[in-house]
Formats: structure tokens, sequence, C-alpha cells
């Protein structure tokens, strides 16, 4: 089957598009890659000129149109949605080819997902959050299609004496943040009496008097780096985005938590409705409410390393059964065909 394959690259390491890239080839497609953000202008113009904007972007558009009528693809997949366009969507359709939608990001921004969503023949939303959404507006062919993990990038790591004396700790966290991450800070912050590792983005930019400024440990980790982080931790801890005023839903299990599972490393992450739907908290992973409880979690692990053990390999057992992107792809790719 032919795909054509709309996303976003990173130039620096490897994300979520090179993952599903990668499955759609395993699920035995001929796939070609589009660039969903090839714009010409620097975004700090085009945020500046509107006109400017919209020029670009009917160029991107256009630039898509004319790969799928070389292409004809049986099958174009976009991944975001924001940048295409429902006249694109719609000529792609005249061509003869399904179009399916699969959204990525907590609903901060949605308006034009929905407002292009309608043209799709099928759309996938990665977290529940989404899907309710969608679902008011009457959107047919809608499924909910969460995140995963790639079985051959994130596994258990061997590490070296080296290694894990620079990866090591009690209790670590991976992830970027900013001002919208509250959360994040909030939670790490009452943690500093345990020995907490920081790797991500951002967290050089917290305010001086921050407790946490001393355990950031890296701020440009790569996926690579990411599962030697975990395999070298006793508690990987995630923490998902959250709207402090309650004007945005997030109910999906971030990427996060698929990829830790998949790395034999035991997981703490704050109670998602999606996490709750798709594993077990005692048995595959451990859920927390509050920063109370949360430290009442890492104190037991912490003094009964052998119950985390056992936690983290039924995790890694059950991800691997059920949740990797070739998993999710065959999934899309029998709805599609259906």
């Amino acid at each position: 089957m032919k795909v054509l394959f709309s996303s976003n690259r990173n130039a620096n390491f490897k994300t979520f598009t090179d993952y599903i890239e990668k499955a759609f080839i395993e699920n035995g497609c001929h796939t070609v890659f589009f660039e969903n953000r090839s714009f010409i202008l620097p975004g700090r113009i085009r945020s500046r000129i509107d006109d400017l904007y919209k020029l670009d972007l009917k160029r991107l558009n256009m630039k898509l149109i004319g790969m799928a009528e070389k292409y004809r693809p049986a099958i174009f997949v976009e991944a975001g949605g924001w940048n295409i366009l429902p006249d694109t969507i719609e000529a792609l359709k005249a061509f003869g080819i399904r179009t399916a939608l699969w959204t990525i990001d907590a609903p901060r921004v949605f308006e034009h997902i929905v407002n292009a969503a309608p043209h799709y023949d099928f759309v996938f939303t990665g977290g529940s959050e989404a899907y309710e959404i969608l679902k008011k507006y009457n959107i047919k062919n809608l499924h909910w299609l969460p995140f995963a993990c790639d079985s051959d990038l994130h596994k258990p790591i061997e590490l070296t004496p080296e290694e894990l004396k620079r990866y090591s700790t009690d209790v670590c966290f991976v992830g970027s943040w900013n001002p919208l991450y509250v959360k994040r800070r909030a939670v790490l912050e009452e943690l500093t009496d345990f020995n907490v590792g920081i790797w991500g983005p951002g967290w050089d930019k917290l305010p001086a008097e921050s407790p946490l400024r001393r355990f950031i440990r890296g701020l440009h980790a790569k996926p690579e780096d990411w599962t030697k982080i975990y395999s070298a931790s006793k508690i990987v801890l995630c923490i998902h985005y959250h709207d402090t005023e309650g004007k945005v839903l997030c109910y999906q299990a971030s990427p996060r938590v698929y990829e830790v599972l998949a790395c034999g490393a035991f997981l703490v992450a704050d109670r998602q409705k999606d996490i709750l739907t798709l594993f077990n908290p005692g048995e595959h992973l451990v859920l927390f409410d509050n920063v109370k409880e949360l430290r009442e979690i890492l104190t037991h692990y912490l003094s009964h390393p052998d119950e985390a053990r056992t936690i983290a390999e039924k995790g890694r057992k059950k991800v691997l059964e059920r949740h990797t992107y070739r998993h999710r792809i065959k999934e899309m790719l029998t709805t599609v065909q259906d």
C-alpha cells in the first residue's frame, strides 16, 4: 500500500514522526514523507504579518497537492492537523485518496483541528479528550488511537560503569519545562529531599531561587540518552501537562509512559484517564493523585526494590504485547481499509 505521511521531523533527534514512518514500513507500506512545517518564512515574520503567513501556508498546501497528484497514494495520513487546509483535503479526496488525521497534542489550540476534521475520511485522536471534543461536532469515522513505543529503540540498556555514574538517580524526570508546565515544577520542588535527576530543555530558565536548579543533569538529552537514564534510575517520574485554570482537558497518556515501560523501568505517573484505560495501576505502573501520596510511593518503593522490579517487568510485557507503533499503524490501516 502506498502511503503519503505528513508530519514534522526534528532535525536533532528521533520523535513520534520517525516511529510512525518506520511502523508504516514495517506494516508493508511504501511510504513517502511530507514535511508539514516546511515554511519559507521564519515564524517571527509569519506571526506578525498575516497576509504573508497565508501566502506561505497556501504555498505549503499546493506543494502537498502536487506531491499527492504525482505519487497517487492510497492513503494520506496527517499527524497534527494545524497546517493542512480543508480545501487541500478535498483536493486529495478528488484524486481518490483516502484521508486520515491523527491529532497528537493536548487541545490547547484546537480551532484549526475542529475546522479541518470534518473534511477527513477518518480521524484518530492521540488522547480521549480530543475524541470527546470532536464527537460533539459529529465527526464521522472518529477513533481513539493512543501513542505507543518503538520496541527497537525503547528497551533496557546494559550500562557501562561510567554511564551508571553519569545517569544513575533514585528518581528521574525527563521532559521539558516552560511556564505552561506549572504542575511539573510544583511537584518536583516538593521532592528536593530525594536523590532526583532532571533532564530536558527549558529547566535552565527557572527562576534563580528555584531549588530545582541543583538537580538539573542535562538540558539536551536525546532519545538514545533517555533509554540510558531510564535503565539507570530506580524510579522514573512522569508528570503530564495540566491546565491550572481547568479550561484545557488533557486525558492522554504521554508517549513517555509507553517508552519508559518498554525500557523495563519502574514508572510512577500522575493519574490520567487514558492511563487507567490502558494499564492496571499497581500491576504495570503506579499512579499518584497528589504530592503527599507521591512522597509515600517513592519512599515505599525505594525501600522495596523487588516490588518495583516486579511491576516494571509486567509493565514492559504489557506494552510490548499491545502498545507499539506497529500495533497502532496496523489498527489504523485495518480501520481505513475496512
